[in-house]
């Protein structure tokens, strides 16, 4: 859902300094649903970083960080994510 809605929000954001805000305004209202699309992609992101972190959580609940291998893998994924 985040490349989907990043993609049909790309189409419509200029990132020039003196426009950006201006882009953001007109995809909110202007474009057909894109108040929503705007939303799903905020909203999406937010909900990867909380299922990251109860991931992670129930990673040290029930101590997996005890496979050093595979939890630095994670680590390292986490990082990058990051």
């Amino acid at each position: 859902i985040q490349i989907t809605t990043g993609l049909f929000l790309a189409m419509h954001y200029t990132p020039d300094t003196s426009t950006a805000f201006s882009s953001v305004a007109h995809i909110t209202r202007d474009v057909n649903y894109g108040w929503m699309i705007r939303y799903l992609h905020a909203n999406g992101a937010s909900m990867f970083f909380i299922c990251l972190f109860l991931h992670i959580g129930r990673g040290l609940y029930y101590g997996s960080f005890l496979f050093l291998k595979t939890w630095n893998v994670g680590i390292i994924l986490l990082l990058t994510t990051m």
